[in-house]
C-alpha cells in the first residue's frame, strides 16, 4: 500500500503547514468499463472515449457516452477493498450545460460487476444544476471490488434541471480507502481476528474477538501473565523454571518442572516408586508403580481386589477375585443391573424409586417402594397395612381381606358401606351399602342414612316411614309419623304425604289446602261456590248439598229453598193463595201483596177482599145504584142483582127521575 502525503496550510495570524497521512486512490490506473462509449473523428482519425480515461489520473481527460435511457460505467480496484469516500470529477462548461446529464446518478460498492448484488451507496435526489458542486465527495464506509457509477432516465417527469437522456462524462473518479485487512487513516493492518474475518475499516476492532493467543480491543497483543488460548482464558502449565507457555497452544518451550508432563505440561506425574519423578513427555515411570497403583503413568488406581490384595502392575488385574459388591477384571466396577454382593450375584429388594440397592449389603439407601418393608426391602406389607414403610392401614375391603402391600387396594372391593379405590370411603351422598349404589330414604332434615344399613338416625321426613325411610304413608295418612288423618279430598283420593293437600281438591263442601274444614259464609258445594238458599230463620245449609234442614223462608220453596213461589200461591211452603191482584199478576211470593194494586171489586193488602159498604169497581171508588130492596150491588161492575128500585133503571140502577130526585133531596 501507498500512501499519498498531501500538504495543509491555514492561515491565521501566521502560516502554519503540516502533513498528514490520508487513504491511498484504490482507482488510480485501475481496469474500467462503461456503457455506450462516445465515438468519433480528430482530424480524420477516429477517435474513442474509453472508460479508463476517469481513472488515468487527468481531469481533462474524461470518458464520455452517447446520450441513452441509462448511462453505466465501473472500476475494478483489483480486489476487495475498504473504501472510505469517493471523489467525483464530473465534466463541465461554461454554462454548467453538461450538469443536467450528470443530475440524478447513484454510486454502488460491490464485489460483482452488478450493482444489484452490492449496497446503495450513494443516490442524488437533491442537487440542482446550480448547487452541484464538482468534485463530488461521496462518503462510502464500504467493503467491496467494484464501484459502479448509474444513471437513467427511464420514468418520465424527470425533475427540474435534469434531461431526457443521460449520459457519462466522468473526467476522473478516486476512491479513496485502504487495502482489505488493513484500517484507518493511515491502512494500519488488521490485528489477528477470530476466523481470518476483516477488522473494521475504521477503528481496526475485530467483530468477533481474536484468534486463539491474542487480545486487545484491536487483537494485537499475544498473551501474557502465563495465559494463552482463545480470550487468553487458559493458565499455562507446570513449564521448567516457571517460564511462559506458548501464548497460542500452552506449550512450554524448555519442557516441564519436575512432577509434571504432557505438551503443556498440566499433567501430573503417577504413584511412581518410591516417589521418582515421570518422564516429562509421556509420564511413564522408569521403575514402575507404588502399591495400588499400576499402568505405563502409574496413574490407575487398583481395583478392589479381593481381602485387599494388590493388583498387577502392569493390567490391574486382581488374581484372586473382587471384594463383594465389585466385579470386572480390575475389580474397579461396582455391582449394577439391580445386583449386590459377592460377584454380584444377589438380587435388590424393591429400593425407593427403584433406586440401586447398596452393591456391598444389598440395603437401600432412601428407603423402600410402597408397599415393602425390610433391612433389604424384601418382604411385602403384612397385618393390614400398605404403603411406604406400611404406616398406610388397609380399609374396610371385601369380608375382611387384606388390601393391597403397595396402593391399598382391595381385590375384591369394598364392604357395604364403603366405596373408593382403598376401600376407605364411607358412603356419602345419600347412598349406602354395596358399592354404596342404594339411595338413602328421606330421613329426618335431610341427614344422611347409615352408610351401611341406609337405617335413619333421627327418624325420616314428613310423610315417610320405615326403618329406612323409604315409603310414603298410607291409609288416608300424612305428616311426621303418618299421624296426621287427611283430609276429604276429591274422588276419596289419598292426600299428599307430606303436607296433606289434596291433589285435586276437595269434596263437595269441603274446602282449605288440607280439605279439612265445611263450607261456611253460607255457601255450599264443589269447592264452596254455591250460595245457599233462603233457609229458615237464616239457618246455613247443608254444605254439601245446599238443602235447609228446617224449610224455607216464607215465599220460599224447594229442596235448597233457592225458588220463590209461584202459581199464585205465597207465604211459608208456598201455602196460602194470592187474592185478586191486578190484570191477574202474582202476588208478592212473601206476605202476598199485589205491587200493582187489585182487581176491580177487591181491596186490601192482599187484594182478598170485595167491595162493601155500597161499592163497587177499581178500588171500590163506586158506589153502587138504587138496587132493589137496598141490595148492594155486584162488586166487580155495580150491577144489581135483583132489578133496581122503583123509578130507576139501567144496569148499574144508576139511572131515572126518581134516582135525581134523590140527589137532588141530597
Amino acid at each position: 500500500m501507498y500512501a499519498v502525503v498531501l500538504l495543509v496550510c491555514l492561515s491565521w495570524v501566521a502560516l502554519l503547514c503540516f502533513s498528514v497521512k490520508a487513504y491511498e486512490n484504490l482507482a488510480l490506473h485501475q481496469p474500467a468499463w462503461q456503457s455506450s462509449p462516445l465515438t468519433g473523428l480528430i482530424l480524420n482519425v477516429p477517435w474513442i472515449s474509453t472508460a479508463d480515461l476517469a481513472v488515468d489520473g487527468s481531469t481533462p481527460t474524461c470518458a464520455l457516452s452517447r446520450s441513452e435511457r441509462t448511462a453505466e460505467w465501473w472500476v475494478d480496484l483489483g480486489g476487495v477493498k475498504n473504501i472510505h469516500h469517493v471523489l467525483i470529477q464530473h465534466e463541465k462548461d461554461k454554462d454548467n450545460d453538461y450538469t443536467k446529464y450528470f443530475l440524478g446518478f447513484s454510486v454502488y460498492i460491490s464485489n460483482t460487476t452488478n450493482k444489484e448484488d452490492g449496497v446503495l451507496c450513494f443516490r442524488d435526489t437533491n442537487y440542482t444544476r446550480a448547487i452541484i458542486p464538482n468534485p463530488v465527495n461521496i462518503t462510502c464506509p464500504y467493503q467491496g471490488k467494484y464501484v459502479i457509477y448509474y444513471n437513467n432516465r427511464t420514468h418520465p417527469p424527470y425533475p427540474e434541471g435534469h434531461s431526457s437522456k443521460t449520459s457519462i462524462n466522468l473526467c476522473e473518479v478516486e476512491v479513496y480507502g485502504c487495502d482489505f485487512y488493513t484500517y484507518g487513516m493511515d491502512c494500519k493492518r488488521c490485528g489477528n481476528c477470530s476466523g481470518g474475518v476483516q477488522c473494521d475499516h475504521v477503528t481496526g476492532t475485530c467483530p468477533n474477538g481474536c484468534d486463539p493467543g491474542m487480545n486487545g480491543d484491536e487483537c494485537d497483543r499475544e498473551c501474557s501473565n502465563k495465559t494463552y488460548g482463545m480470550e487468553c482464558k487458559e493458565q499455562c502449565g507446570n513449564c521448567s523454571n516457571g517460564e511462559p507457555c506458548h501464548h497460542v497452544d500452552g506449550r512450554c518451550p524448555s519442557g516441564c518442572n519436575a512432577g509434571a508432563y504432557g505438551l503443556t505440561c498440566k499433567e501430573s506425574c503417577g504413584n511412581c516408586r518410591n516417589g521418582e519423578p515421570c518422564n516429562d513427555v509421556d509420564g511413564s515411570c522408569p521403575s514402575g508403580c507404588n502399591a495400588g497403583g499400576y499402568g505405563v503413568t502409574c496413574k490407575e488406581s487398583c481395583g478392589n481386589c479381593s481381602n485387599g490384595e494388590p493388583c498387577h502392575q502392569v493390567d490391574g488385574t486382581c488374581p484372586h477375585g473382587c471384594d463383594a459388591g465389585i466385579y470386572g477384571d480390575k475389580c474397579d466396577k461396582e455391582c449394577g443391573n439391580n445386583t449386590y454382593g459377592m460377584e454380584c450375584e444377589e438380587l435388590c429388594g424393591n429400593c425407593s424409586n427403584r433406586e440401586p440397592c447398596h452393591h456391598v449389603d444389598g440395603t437401600c439407601p432412601h428407603g423402600c417402594d410402597a408397599g415393602i418393608y425390610g433391612e433389604k426391602c424384601d418382604k411385602e406389607c403384612s397385618n393390614s397395612m400398605y404403603g411406604v414403610d406400611c404406616k398406610e392401614l388397609c380399609g374396610n375391603c371385601s369380608n375382611g381381606e387384606p388390601c393391597h402391600h403397595v396402593d391399598g387396594t382391595c381385590p375384591h372391593g369394598c364392604d357395604p358401606g364403603i366405596y373408593g379405590e382403598k376401600c376407605d370411603k364411607e358412603c356419602s351422598n345419600s347412598m349406602y351399602g354395596v358399592d354404596c349404589k342404594e339411595l338413602c330414604g328421606n330421613c329426618s332434615n335431610g341427614e344422611p342414612c347409615h352408610h351401611v344399613d341406609g337405617t335413619c338416625p333421627h327418624g325420616c321426613d314428613p310423610g315417610i316411614y320405615g326403618e329406612k325411610c323409604d315409603k310414603e304413608c298410607g291409609n288416608n295418612t300424612y305428616g311426621m309419623e303418618c299421624e296426621e288423618l287427611c283430609g276429604n279430598c276429591s274422588n276419596r283420593e289419598p292426600c299428599h304425604h307430606v303436607d296433606g293437600t289434596c291433589p285435586h281438591g276437595c269434596d263437595a263442601g269441603i274446602y282449605g289446602e288440607k280439605c279439612d274444614k265445611e263450607c261456611g259464609n253460607n255457601t255450599y258445594g264443589m269447592e264452596c261456590e254455591e250460595l245457599c238458599g233462603n233457609c229458615s230463620n237464616r239457618e246455613p245449609c247443608h254444605h254439601v248439598d245446599g238443602t235447609c234442614p228446617h224449610g224455607c223462608d216464607a215465599g220460599i220453596y224447594g229442596e235448597k229453598c233457592d225458588k220463590e213461589c209461584s202459581n199464585s200461591m205465597y207465604g211459608v211452603n208456598c201455602k196460602e193463595l194470592c187474592g185478586n191482584c191486578s190484570n191477574e199478576e202474582p202476588c208478592h211470593h212473601v206476605d202476598g201483596t199485589c205491587p200493582h194494586g187489585c182487581d176491580p171489586g177487591i181491596y186490601g193488602e192482599k187484594c182478598d177482599k170485595e167491595c162493601g159498604n155500597n161499592t163497587y169497581g177499581v178500588e171500590c171508588k163506586e158506589l153502587c145504584g138504587d138496587c132493589s130492596n137496598r141490595e148492594p150491588c155486584h162488586h166487580v161492575d155495580g150491577t144489581c142483582p135483583n132489578g133496581c128500585d122503583a123509578g130507576i133503571y139501567g144496569d148499574k140502577c144508576d139511572k131515572g127521575n126518581a134516582r135525581m130526585k134523590f140527589f137532588q133531596q141530597k
